[in-house]
């Protein structure tokens, strides 16, 4: 009994680092800016992104670059590269992100809307854009209706869409 409670700390204490603390996972926070796709295309890495002026969990000055990741975007055949920050004081990763997009989708804010309402108002999807796509938003809006508006919600679809967003929800997201 007492040599596998030795080994197990043994392996305990073989993974830590002598007077760091190592931060826990899932510390990832995306902050929105404005910012012109067309330029991140053509400058690249080069690039100048605005750094944050703290970090947004522990409210730390010393913020400091971490590199690039990679984001795809409508209208571009290649990944924009977006920068990323990075906290040493709590591991926060802070990535920049184009206010224009919802997090984790390719189109636009302005594009998910539009398509939503010509859908709406004209009973067929606008042929710019994927129809899977565009059904997938409106799969997601009517699930994101049904978990955050009350049953008596009769306001319509797009009503709906606006109050989700004043909520701060987003409101094609498939995610409750």
């Amino acid at each position: 009994m007492q040599k596998i409670r030795r080994r197990e700390l043994q392996l305990s204490s073989a993974h830590k680092t002598k007077g760091a603390v190592c931060p826990p996972k899932n510390r990832n926070m995306i902050q929105f800016v404005t910012v012109i796709l067309k330029d991140i295309f053509d400058r690249g890495r080069n690039f100048s992104w605005e750094r944050p002026p703290k970090c947004p969990k522990c409210n730390s000055f010393k913020v400091w670059g971490h590199g690039f990741v990679p984001a795809y975007f409508d209208c571009f055949d290649v990944p924009l590269l977006l920068k990323r920050y990075r906290c040493p004081d709590c591991g926060c990763v802070i990535t920049m992100r184009p206010a224009s997009h919802f997090s984790g989708f390719q189109s636009s804010r302005t594009t998910i809307r539009s398509a939503l309402q010509h859908r709406i108002n004209r009973g067929k999807w606008p042929p710019q854009l994927s129809t899977a796509r565009m059904r997938y938003w409106l799969r997601n809006l009517k699930g994101q209706i049904k978990a955050h508006l009350p049953q008596s919600w009769k306001s319509g679809l797009m009503v709906s869409y606006d109050y989700l967003l004043g909520m701060g929800k987003i409101p094609v997201s498939r995610s409750i």
